[in-house]
């Protein structure tokens, strides 16, 4: 039964010195190749993503990745549908001078939609498949797309509507192995690699 008065909480001051801390990151588990996979897996239905929108300066998402403290950013309008992504790789390495180069104009006047990959770009893994698979089996997908991550997408059974709900990351994978992982450009799509797991 709905209790029908409810008396009002006792208040008090703040006391001297108390503090407003982000939270506290628990390092990542300890992993072995043979693991499930899921728990190499930075889960953003508990973790806040890194967002950004598409019209910022890549100083902003240098500074935005750098206060998160990640490499990776989605680029997402008003209504946070996914836009894109963009990772540092994107804004320190080649892409912005080459950009540059070919259309000329300034540093300063790069923003995120010039460099991101846009959403149509992005190949994802589906949560199921990641239910069944091991952190051996996502070092090899990032490997042979030679990437440094993987976003995993759940889909609502009845809406068909998909979420990204989790990020691998080969820097916390290594981390969470004990070993650096090289990662090569290569471009293959994520097609071959289904083939390779069904073929498991």
């Amino acid at each position: 039964m709905e209790r029908e008065v409810h008396r009002p909480l006792p208040m008090r001051a703040l006391r001297p010195g108390a503090q407003c801390r982000p939270p506290t990151r628990r390092p990542a588990p300890s992993v072995a190749a043979d693991s499930p996979a899921i728990l190499a897996m930075t889960d953003l239905r508990v973790v806040t993503p890194a967002t950004i929108g598409r019209h910022a300066s890549l100083h902003q998402a240098d500074e935005v990745m750098r206060a998160w403290g990640v490499r990776l950013l989605f680029v997402v309008g008003s209504d946070f549908t996914v836009e894109g992504l963009i990772t540092a790789r994107d804004t320190l390495g080649e892409k912005p001078v080459n950009l540059l180069h070919d259309r000329g104009g300034k540093h300063a006047d790069l923003t995120v939609a010039d460099l991101m990959v846009p959403r149509e770009s992005i190949e994802v893994l589906d949560l199921e498949t990641v239910g069944h698979a091991e952190v051996g089996h996502i070092v090899a997908t990032l490997k042979e797309v030679g990437r440094q991550h993987a976003l995993v997408v759940d889909r609502d059974p009845k809406s068909g509507e998909e979420t990204i709900c989790g990020v691998f990351s080969v820097t916390q994978i290594g981390r969470q192995l004990g070993m650096t992982i090289p990662i090569f450009d290569v471009a293959h799509t994520f097609a071959q690699v289904a083939a390779h797991f069904a073929g498991q």
